[in-house]
């Protein structure tokens, strides 16, 4: 029970703050919104201020922002189709916008209390392909395959990702000075092959440094979401990879218990990065330019900017219907696959 609560609550608080950007911008630019809500379903309290109503929902899953006009031709001045074609935008986009703007918030947190995770080597063993190709602990690696990284992270996601690469190139930094090598990966126990380099302990940084760090946590995360695209679209990601919100709810309750036994404060970093992890994502998938996302719909602005005339609303409608019933289709085998993987597997 405790892990549903867990996954509520986190939930609702990223999807409420993307709704929060859509009605912030959507006020901003003289759109009426006729209803803001926490929650989804029937309304169990709602309350009216001026032209919208407040309200809260009995299903606590995310919420919504109801804007006039805002999926028919509705003629009125303030509605949502009658403003100016990058007014809608930037009210369609400051959903996602938002929620990198959390992550970047709760990074904050994260890494002020715990630090941050420089691309630094740590313990590098002496029979491994690194300390044969030169590297040795301290150095900070800085490019692999030519891609620049700043995480100790981004090194263990190249490892997943590339888990059958031998050669590798390099490029680390020691007393300032910048050298390219090729590492020759060895094979581990498991039969994949890894560098062999340890991270070293989370460094706590001054305010700039946090600052700094914060924002790149934000850019591992929009880039690993990204990878996982790429790698599900070319097919080396295959469908099972993929999580819903029942196999999401077992892993904030797999990181509760993991962190519980070291205490509160290690639950609530642990569980405040997951929600960095979910903001981020959510913020990447909604741009994606489908049908029925926020990335779709800024697709069809786009149209118009560039045809300098709107496409008929019945057809947008008809396509983002389609792609709704598409996402959905989506979702019931990927909450299937959730089921199989943890119960049957």
């Amino acid at each position: 029970m405790l892990k549903i609560i867990l996954a509520i609550v986190l939930f609702s608080v990223i999807v409420i703050f993307h709704e929060l950007g859509h009605f912030l911008f959507a006020k901003k630019n003289g759109i009426c919104v006729e209803e803001f809500a926490i929650g989804i379903g029937p309304t169990i309290f709602g309350k009216q201020i001026g032209e919208t109503k407040y309200s809260i929902k009995c299903l606590p899953f995310g919420g919504c922002c109801v804007m006039l006009g805002e999926d028919d031709d509705c003629k009125d001045p303030r509605a949502f189709g009658s403003q100016s074609a990058l007014a809608r935008f930037s009210v369609i986009f400051a959903g996602p916008f938002f929620n990198f703007i959390l992550a970047f918030v709760l990074a904050l947190f994260v890494i002020g209390f715990s630090g941050a995770d420089p691309a630094v080597a740590g313990e590098i063993s002496a029979d491994s392909g690194a300390y044969e190709a030169g590297l040795r602990e301290g150095d900070r690696i800085v490019k692999l395959d030519g891609s620049r990284i700043y995480n100790f992270r981004e090194i263990s996601l190249f490892n997943y990702l590339h888990k059958d690469k031998a050669d590798v190139e390099v490029t680390y930094e020691r007393d300032g000075k910048q050298k390219t090598v090729t590492v020759t990966r060895k094979k581990t126990e498991a039969g994949t092959y890894a560098f062999g380099i340890s991270m070293t302990e989370d460094t706590k940084e001054g305010i700039i440094g946090t600052l700094k760090y914060s924002i790149l946590e934000v850019r591992y995360q929009i880039k690993s979401t990204f990878l996982s695209l790429k790698y599900l679209i070319t097919g080396r990601f295959k469908l099972n990879d993929l999580s819903g919100p029942v196999g999401i709810v077992n892993m904030i309750g797999n990181t509760y218990e993991q962190s519980i036994v070291y205490g509160i404060k290690t639950v609530v970093l642990s569980l405040l990065n997951f929600a960095i992890m979910l903001s981020a994502n959510l913020g990447v998938m909604n741009l994606l330019p489908l049908p029925a996302l926020d990335g779709g719909r800024l697709v069809f602005i786009i149209l118009e900017m560039i045809r300098r005339k709107k496409v008929s609303p019945e057809k947008e409608g008809m396509v983002h219907f389609a792609g709704l019933v598409l996402l959905m289709a989506l979702m019931v085998i990927v909450m299937a696959n959730d089921i199989k993987n943890i119960f049957f597997i």
